[in-house]
């Protein structure tokens, strides 16, 4: 059983203080992901108003 799985079942079993050790884990994981090598596919491309010659009949 991986950590955050046997944290959540100590959740579901009523402990008090299991929530208080799930979010470091949680959090990290956050972190990893956000990173900016990985924001980089998800870059805003910057707006440019469309042509009318340009755009589809039934926009």
């Amino acid at each position: 059983m991986t950590d955050v799985t046997q944290i959540l079942s100590w959740i579901d079993a009523g402990d008090p203080t299991a929530a208080e050790q799930l979010l470091p884990l949680v959090y990290e994981e956050l972190k990893k992901s956000l990173r900016p090598s990985s924001l980089t596919k998800f870059q805003a491309r910057p707006y440019r108003r469309r042509r009318w010659f340009m755009r589809p009949i039934f926009d």
